[in-house]
């Protein structure tokens, strides 16, 4: 736990979160090697990969930082369309991190910062993922229930992510022993 606590000392720490504003940070495990869990996180055009609540994306121009890209949202959610912004993409220490911009929702100033960093589950290759945010609080809500809603997103998009990246490191293990 302590090396979870260093990671997100280093690298989720949100600059001058405000009163109106709320922060978290949350972990997930999983039973894949980090290069496939990143091959879906650092499409940062390409959401819809493991992120269950997005129906499409498009990003106008090459993917590079400050790129923006609108992502069409599944219905039953808030909204339709999300605005973001490509903030930081680092390919050697698996950190993304991405600013909401604009779209039709109650979301202001919502920064995240995703994270990936190498470990054995079981014996085998897996990927410690650290997804940290902020926000700002919408008038009418609390910092609690905003706190809750913004991390019942992230832990469907985690747990999609674990399920989806899980999958491809079965099959990469079954292709590997087919082609011995």
């Amino acid at each position: 736990m302590a090396i979870t606590e260093e990671y997100i000392r280093r690298h989720h720490k949100h600059e001058s979160v405000k009163d109106n504003q709320c922060t978290s940070s949350l972990v997930k495990h999983i039973k894949a090697p980090l290069h496939r869990v990143w091959s879906l996180v650092r499409r940062f055009d390409q959401p819809q990969k493991y992120k269950p609540f997005v129906s499409g994306c498009n990003v106008q121009g090459h993917l590079e930082i400050g790129s923006v890209r609108e992502v069409n949202v599944r219905s039953g959610l808030p909204a339709t369309t999300s605005m973001e912004r490509l903030e930081l993409l680092d390919e050697e220490e698996h950190i993304l991190g991405m600013r909401i911009v604009g779209g039709d929702h109650r979301l202001r100033n919502y920064s995240s910062v995703i994270t990936l960093h190498p470990e054995i589950i079981d014996g085998r290759p897996g990927t410690l993922v650290i997804e940290s945010f902020v926000v700002d609080v919408p008038e009418g809500n609390t910092k609690d229930e905003t706190c809750y809603f913004v991390e019942a997103l992230i832990k469907c998009n985690l747990k999609s992510l674990a399920d989806v990246s899980e999958r491809l490191a079965v099959q990469d293990r079954t292709e590997s022993i087919v082609g011995v």
